[in-house]
C-alpha cells in the first residue's frame, strides 16, 4: 500500500487523537502516505480530507474528542452512498482504512469491506459495549470523570443527608454505571441488563437510614430508567431529601486518561500494522492485556456479555 486513510465516526471519546496520531506516524514510518477525512463518512462522501504528516498530528496526543471531527451521515446508510465512497477513496487512491469508532461506525467499515475495500476497525465507545474487546477506547476517562463528579456530589449528600440519583450514559450497557458504583462506594447501581425493583431499593436505603446512615449514592445508567421518577420514589417511601445529576456528555469529554493514551497508541499501531500485512475486514481488540484482532462479520452481529460479577459486587460492597 502506498496510501492509507483515517477516518473517526459516530460518538467522540478521549483517545482517538492517540490512535489517529499513532495510525498516522507508523505509515508514515513505513513509507505510506496518510489522508485524514474530516467529520467521519460524512467527510468522505464529500471528498473532505487532509494530507497527514507529523506535523498535523502533533500536539494532538493529551486532547479530547478528535481533531478530525466527527459526524453521522443518513447518505452512507444507502447503497448508493457507499459505492459513492468507494469511488472516492478509489479517486483519491486510498488503499486502506483506518475507521474508529463504535458499532455503527464499525457496520460501515464492514460494509465497505464487503465492497472491496480493506479496512480495520478501531473500538471506540465509553459504554464498552462492543463485544471481542475487554477495553474500547474513551471508556477508562469517562470512568475518572464519573468518579471526579461522584465524589463532590458524596461531599454535599454527605453534608446535607440528601439521596442523589446520579444518570451516566449507557443506553444498553450498564458498565459505567456498575464499575463507577463500585470505585466510588455508592449504594446502589441501576443498569439495563438488571431488572430493578425500586421497592426493594427503597427498602435499602430505610435499613440503612435506620442504621444511622443519612444519605446514599444510586448511580443510574440512563437506559435503565428516568432518574426524577426514582428520586421521587426515594423521597415519597423514606423521606429522604432527594438530588437528581445528570452528568451527560461530560463524560465524554477532557483529557484522556494514560490507560486511553497507550491503548489508543497501541490500537493505532496495530490497524496500520495489520493493513500493510493484506489483513481486511477485522477490529483490533484488547484481549487478557494483549492486541488481538476479529471478524468485523462477528464483531457486528455479537453482544457483550454481561459482566454480572461486576454489578453484584457493586450491590455486596454498596449496602
Amino acid at each position: 500500500m502506498k496510501r492509507i486513510g483515517i477516518l473517526t465516526s459516530g460518538g467522540d471519546c478521549s483517545g482517538m487523537n492517540a490512535t489517529i496520531r499513532s495510525a498516522t506516524r507508523t505509515a508514515l514510518a513505513r513509507g505510506v502516505q496518510v489522508v485524514g477525512f474530516r467529520k467521519g463518512y460524512a467527510g468522505l462522501l464529500k471528498g473532505d480530507f487532509i494530507e497527514m504528516t507529523t506535523r498535523e498530528v502533533a500536539g494532538i496526543l493529551h486532547r479530547g474528542g478528535t481533531f478530525l471531527q466527527s459526524a453521522r451521515s443518513e447518505e452512507f446508510r444507502t447503497v448508493l452512498g457507499r459505492e459513492k465512497a468507494v469511488r472516492h477513496l478509489q479517486d483519491f487512491g486510498v488503499e486502506g482504512l483506518v475507521v474508529i469508532g463504535g458499532d455503527g461506525s464499525l457496520n460501515g467499515a464492514l460494509a465497505l469491506h464487503k465492497l472491496g475495500v480493506p479496512v480495520i476497525g478501531v473500538p471506540a465507545s465509553i459504554d464498552n459495549d462492543i463485544a471481542f474487546t475487554d477495553m474500547a477506547l474513551g471508556v477508562d476517562t469517562a470512568l475518572n470523570n464519573i468518579i471526579y463528579a461522584v465524589d463532590c456530589i458524596k461531599d454535599t449528600a454527605s453534608s446535607h443527608d440528601r439521596a442523589f440519583v446520579i444518570e451516566v450514559m449507557g443506553r444498553n450497557s450498564g458498565y459505567l454505571a456498575s464499575m463507577s458504583a463500585i470505585a466510588t462506594g455508592a449504594e446502589y447501581a441501576i443498569i439495563p441488563e438488571v431488572e430493578h425493583d425500586v421497592a426493594d431499593l427503597c427498602n435499602q436505603l430505610r435499613r440503612r437510614y435506620e442504621e444511622g446512615r443519612s444519605n446514599a449514592i444510586i448511580i443510574l445508567a440512563e437506559g435503565a430508567g428516568r432518574a426524577q421518577n426514582i428520586a421521587d420514589n426515594i423521597k415519597d417511601a423514606i423521606g429522604f431529601e432527594t438530588r437528581v445529576t445528570v452528568l451527560g456528555h461530560y463524560q465524554r469529554g477532557g483529557a484522556p486518561s494514560v490507560f486511553d493514551r497507550l491503548l489508543g497508541s497501541r490500537f493505532g499501531n496495530a490497524a496500520v500494522e495489520q493493513l500493510l500485512a493484506g489483513e481486511m475486514g477485522k477490529m483490533v481488540g484488547l484481549c487478557c492485556g494483549e492486541i488481538c484482532s476479529t471478524l468485523l462479520e462477528t464483531v457486528v452481529v455479537s453482544e457483550k456479555t454481561t459482566q454480572d460479577e461486576l454489578h453484584e459486587l457493586s450491590k455486596i460492597l454498596g449496602i
